[in-house]
């Protein structure tokens, strides 16, 4: 499937499949989006609602690798140790993460080796990236998740409802309620009522919270 590198709205980079008009991030702002979406109402969430000093989270969709990349950065301030899991069935071409390499609009020292190394890593082996961080790639099938209680936080970034409606179904939430640990976090983008009901019927206590910029809300799950 064809891929191609666009600006979204906040300057930042995004990958767009034209045979889908997908974008893998939000065209009104890429790292807008996952700071408000997965940053501050998961990572930071999450921290603020456990005394914890590591924990453990689940990426549906590792793409671009953006996501790691700010959690990475968010753990190195915090002091916070990060085992981070994301899940990819198709991985990006290398040549087109380095067009997107995310460390220009983070403004990060050294950050450009960081996200190469993200990349670079080998696949299903966990590697340690920084000493608050370590990183396992694993190339399969979101249905293929098996892990029970394993998780504290699901990064939920699969292709939207539109165009793949069989990754945002009730038994695929079940088997991420499965994964979480009590009290673990589950937050996504997509803000779909047949998404909040799967989750619901999966056993999670949803909210609905404000949006990043160019959408008027979001899901936030727990386990209860």
């Amino acid at each position: 499937m064809k891929r191609e590198i666009i600006k979204t709205g906040d300057g930042s980079s995004t990958i767009f499949l034209p045979e889908w008009n997908e974008h893998y991030h939000s065209k009104h702002g890429a790292l807008q989006e996952a700071l408000h979406v997965f940053i501050k109402s998961g990572y930071q969430f999450y921290l603020s609602s456990h005394e914890t000093t590591k924990f453990s989270i689940l990426e549906i969709g590792f793409g671009t690798g953006l996501n790691a990349f700010l959690t990475l950065i968010e753990a190195e301030k915090d002091r916070i140790h990060v085992n981070y899991t994301g899940v990819e069935a198709y991985p990006v071409e290398a040549e087109k993460l380095q067009v997107l390499d995310y460390s220009e609009v983070v403004g990060e020292e050294v950050a450009s080796e960081v996200f190469k190394k993200l990349h670079e890593i080998s696949w299903e082996k966990s590697v340690e990236i920084s000493p608050f961080f370590r990183l396992q790639k694993e190339k399969k099938f979101f249905s293929e998740i098996s892990e029970v209680q394993e998780f504290d936080l699901i990064y939920f970034d699969a292709f939207g409802p539109r165009v793949q409606p069989d990754l945002w179904s009730e038994e695929v939430f079940r088997n991420m309620y499965a994964a979480l640990r009590t009290k673990g976090v589950l937050v996504t983008y997509s803000a779909k009522g047949d998404v909040r009901r799967a989750m619901q019927a999966a056993g999670f206590e949803v909210s609905r919270l404000p949006g990043p910029p160019g959408k008027r809300e979001m899901l936030r799950a727990v386990k209860k």
